[in-house]
Order: C-alpha cells, then sequence, then structure tokens
C-alpha cells in the first residue's frame, strides 16, 4: 500500500473523525485517502484559521484535534494559531506536507523542522514509507503527553512511496493505559494540617478540575470546610448553579465583593489551577494564606513567585476526594465563610448598575452582555476572545453555562470565532455563541462563509466600539491620540447575509433582544453586530490603567 493509505489508516485509529485544514499538492492524497475512511473534512479559508478550529475541538473534546495544511507556505501559515494551541497546552496533530525531501531549490520548500521549533510544536518528520504507523504514533503519543501540539511533517514523495500492509496499528491510547494518579498520604495529612490550623478556607478551581470531573469531589470539600469557591477564567461559571457560596471568577476580573472577600482567606486550596499572576494578583488576593496546590503536574510555581506549603500531585477528583475523607476522619469542620452576611455580600454584584449610558445609536456594553446571558439559554455554549470589549462578557455572564475563554493565550485577536466553530463540530453542532471584538471579528471574517458552508450554527456577537478598543483606552489614558485607533466598520449584518448566513446591526437594547430571539428561535450561522458606546471602560482597565477599587 502507499504510504498516505498507511497514515490515513493510522489517523483514523487514533480516533481522528474531524479534520480542518486547505487542501495543496503534499497533502492532497492524504486526505482522500481520509475521506474514502469516512472522516469528515472542513474546508477552510486559511490554514491558520483551520488550527484555531482544531484547536477549539480539541478543547471542547479533550482529545487531539487535527488540522491539515501542504508544504511551505500553507504550513507557514499556521504560525499564530500554532503558538495560540501551545499556550493553552492544546493536544493537537497537525498534518504538514512537505516537498520532495531533499530538494531546496523547490518553490515551496520551508525547512519545516526549525519552523516547528520557532512556533513552539513539537516536530515529528516522515523518513522512510515504512515508518508511516510509527511516525503518527509518535505524533500523537507526545500531543497526549505533553498536552502540546505536534507537526507530522511528510515529504511528497515518502508520502508516495511504497509499504507492506501486514502490521496492525497501534494506537497512542494503547501505550497510556495507566490508572488515576492518586495522591500520597503523606501530603493529605500535610494538607489536613493547615485546613485544621484556618479559620476562612478558599477553594480556586481551574480547568484541570473540570476535566477530571471532581465537581461533586470539590463541592464535598467547600461544605466541609465552609470555603468560598472561586474559578480561575478557564473555568468560569462551573457549578455557579450548585452552591449559593460561589464567588466568581478569582483575580483581575473579580468583582470588588469577590476581591474583598478573597482577601480575608487564611488557607487556599487550588483544584487544578495553575495561580498565575493575574489569578492570586501576584500575591496580593491572598495576603495571609497558605496554599495547599493539588495538580498532575510534577510541580507548579504560583504567580507570586513561591511554591505551594503543600504540593499534592494527584488527579484532582482523586486527592480532594482523600482529603474530604481525611478531614472528616479528624472530626475537622469549618463554618468559615458560611455565613448570612457573606451570602449578602455575595448579591451585591449580581445587581445591574443604578443607570446605564445612554448614547444615541449606541448600547451600554454592560447592558448588551445582560440581554445575551437572560436571552440566550444556559445550554447554549460560550466562547469568549480577548480585548476590551470581551472583559465585559468575561466579568458580566452569570448564567450556568460551559464557557470557553482565549484570554492570555498569547494575546492573540481573532481566535475565537475560530475556536466556536471547532467546538460546535466537537459538540455535534449544537448551536453556541461567540463574543468578540470588531477588529478580531473582521480578522477572520472569510471563515464565517466555512460556518456558513457547512450549516454550522453559530451566533457571533460583535461587540462592535468602530475601533481597537483596548488601543483606544489605553492611548487615552497615556496621554496619545485616541483617534488613531479608531476604524470605521460596514454593517456587518448584511456582510454575514451576503456571505450565506443570518446578520443583524442593532443599535438599540430592542433591536439586539429581538435579534437574540430570533436565533433562538431559528439557529444558523448569525452575525449580531451590536454598537457599543466608548464611553464605558472595563473594570479590569479601571483597575489597570486608573487604580480604581471597582
Amino acid at each position: 500500500m502507499k504510504a498516505y493509505e498507511a497514515l490515513a489508516e493510522a489517523f483514523v485509529k487514533e480516533g481522528t473523525s474531524d479534520v480542518f485544514g486547505m487542501m495543496g499538492d503534499a497533502n492532497m492524497h492524504w486526505m482522500n485517502a481520509l475521506d474514502r475512511r469516512g472522516v469528515r473534512l472542513y474546508e477552510v479559508r486559511h490554514e491558520g484559521s483551520g488550527l484555531g478550529m482544531a484547536d477549539g475541538w480539541a478543547r471542547t473534546t479533550g482529545r487531539p484535534g487535527v488540522v491539515t495544511a501542504t508544504s511551505g507556505p500553507g504550513t507557514s501559515q499556521l504560525a499564530t494559531s500554532m503558538i495560540v494551541a501551545n499556550r493553552a497546552r492544546t493536544p493537537l496533530v497537525a498534518f504538514c506536507g512537505e516537498t520532495s525531501w531533499g530538494d531546496q531549490g523547490a518553490v515551496q520548500y520551508l525547512d519545516q523542522r526549525r519552523f516547528a521549533a520557532a512556533i513552539e510544536c513539537g516536530f515529528v518528520h516522515l523518513s522512510r514509507p515504512d515508518q508511516a504507523q510509527e511516525a503518527v504514533q509518535r505524533a500523537f503519543y507526545q500531543a497526549r503527553t505533553e498536552s502540546r501540539p505536534v507537526m507530522l511533517s511528510a515529504p511528497i514523495d515518502i508520502q508516495q512511496g511504497e509499504l507492506e500492509d501486514d502490521d496492525e496499528y497501534v494506537p497512542s491510547l494503547a501505550l497510556l493505559d495507566s490508572p488515576r494518579l492518586l495522591p500520597d498520604p503523606a501530603r493529605i495529612a500535610a494538607a489536613c494540617d493547615i485546613v485544621r490550623q484556618s479559620k476562612r478556607v478558599v477553594i480556586v478551581a481551574g480547568r484541570g478540575a473540570r476535566r477530571a470531573g471532581a465537581g461533586g469531589e470539590v463541592l464535598a470539600l467547600q461544605r466541609r470546610t465552609g470555603a468560598l469557591l472561586a474559578t480561575t477564567l478557564q473555568a468560569k461559571n462551573w457549578l455557579c448553579d450548585s452552591t449559593r457560596y460561589h464567588v466568581g471568577l478569582a483575580g483581575l476580573f473579580g468583582s470588588k465583593a469577590a476581591t474583598e472577600l478573597l482577601q480575608e482567606a487564611d488557607c487556599v486550596i487550588a483544584v487544578g489551577a495553575g495561580l498565575n499572576s493575574y489569578t492570586i494578583e501576584h500575591g496580593y488576593l491572598f495576603p495571609e494564606a497558605r496554599y495547599i496546590q493539588i495538580d498532575v503536574a510534577p510541580h507548579i510555581v504560583m504567580g507570586n513567585g513561591r511554591a505551594a506549603d503543600c504540593y499534592i500531585q494527584a488527579d484532582a477528583a482523586a486527592a480532594v476526594g482523600e482529603l474530604t475523607c481525611a478531614l472528616e476522619e479528624r472530626s475537622v469542620h469549618l463554618d468559615g465563610f458560611h455565613t448570612d452576611d457573606v451570602l449578602r455580600r455575595l448579591a451585591e454584584p449580581l445587581r445591574p448598575p443604578d443607570s446605564y449610558v445612554d448614547e444615541p445609536g449606541r448600547i451600554d456594553p454592560r447592558r448588551a452582555i445582560r440581554i445575551l446571558d437572560d436571552g440566550l439559554p444556559g445550554d447554549m455554549g460560550l466562547v469568549l476572545g480577548s480585548g476590551h470589549q470581551v472583559d465585559f462578557g468575561t466579568m458580566l455572564f452569570q448564567r450556568s453555562r460551559e464557557v470557553l475563554s482565549n484570554y492570555g493565550m498569547f494575546g492573540a485577536i481573532g481566535q475565537a470565532p475560530l475556536l466556536a466553530i471547532g467546538r460546535l463540530v466537537a459538540e455535534g453542532r449544537r448551536p453556541g455563541f461567540v463574543v468578540e471584538g470588531d477588529a478580531s471579528f473582521l480578522m477572520h471574517l472569510s471563515e464565517f462563509e466555512t460556518a456558513c458552508r457547512y450549516g454550522i450554527p453559530l451566533l457571533v456577537v460583535v461587540m462592535n466600539d468602530e475601533g481597537l478598543g483596548a488601543e483606544y483606552h489605553k492611548s487615552r489614558s497615556k496621554g496619545l491620540d485616541p483617534d488613531l485607533a479608531l476604524i470605521p466598520t460596514p454593517e456587518l449584518g448584511p456582510v454575514a447575509v451576503a456571505l450565506g448566513g443570518a446578520g443583524a446591526t442593532v443599535r438599540t437594547p430592542a433591536e439586539l433582544t429581538a435579534a437574540v430571539t430570533e436565533f433562538v428561535r431559528a439557529p444558523r450561522p448569525t452575525v449580531i453586530d451590536v454598537r457599543i458606546t466608548r464611553e464605558v471602560l472595563s473594570v479590569p482597565y479601571r483597575r489597570l490603567m486608573y487604580g480604581e477599587d471597582v
């Protein structure tokens, strides 16, 4: 059989069901072989966009996503999205065609090994046809075990080579059949001692806790310790409908009430959370606290430059369950933060402001977010992008729903709609929505047509201030000319219709409510261009730029 057939067969046995990318000379045989095996191929308008979609697919399923690009320029287009995926610790395999091995005079020649190193991804090279299965296994193994993207680079002449087809392929998962990582009893005992000596405990749950399915264990520990439950940005709103003592986000995006309460903690239990500088405000958020940290990584340095007082390397569900049992055996039960006064303080941030900014033809972004949160069902997943306008949604979406945030992942704008498309594909095309800024959405406008072409029911909410919002407000704070950051925007509703979807440009709360209602009634690829005022500065920017305690 041909090597490209063996490569395709190995991908299928690794569980590949969806592939995003663009066809070229150096990957077309492999893509045809996948199609014959029933794999769904999503042709995109830009290779980097395909990688963003594969990233969203992988973050949703927890399995390696797959993207493909042809040799040279096709591969080089992956750069920004590849770095984003690496910073997000996304398992992903990029099948990249390569010019004939050794032909450095080829028009599309690129030293793809060196390029892979520069864009922060692993690299596996197919050097001989009979190494096809081994190369796929190595790429997927590395992606799974290191939780990162890996480039599988396959020269076109090697793909065309012949090999025997009598070897049974062994998927990488077969090499990873290991039990859950259980906690060291001595570390559990040390954690018990810290909790027993504490009065006010805070549990910070992160993406690792959510992926481990540790919700029940976290809630049981919270009841036992009288703890407040906070989350990192990557676990926003998780378990918020399961406990009254949920403070929302910890750190820069937290409410004033949450920040004041968290500063009273004398013990922080981090579950699947790295506790970076944004989450713990470089240590200022928990000035008197001792730290217990639970994670599968060998060790983590927190955002204050310190190591935890007690670090437990273990599966989140197993470790939290063991800690709760150990506290029960020692008759440790704290009331902690579980008081009526704390409940009263937690209710304050949930109320809308006394008034909204009233500017003709523009909506207060805080009001827009509340309309979206009320109008879109809780089972409709949300993807949040990055930039100033997304800060409002990051803080104000309150309803319990699955949230995927791209904040802090290389600071690259424009990725969120791509992640959202991949996520909806992974969820069987269940309707979902993404909140992005106008500059971010326009960066990959062509991929809205991809969503239309495949009938993916994505709602894109464009928080449109007709400018580079972050730079506009930063310029004002620095005494620079903010008008240099303004960019007039065409009405994006009609643009969406022209690309094959639905769309509306809205300038009043009533128009926004009507557009949201229409999408819920008949989900289809839709853009709602929400014209928002520039007169409202987000809470994180007020804190960072002006030192306001809000």
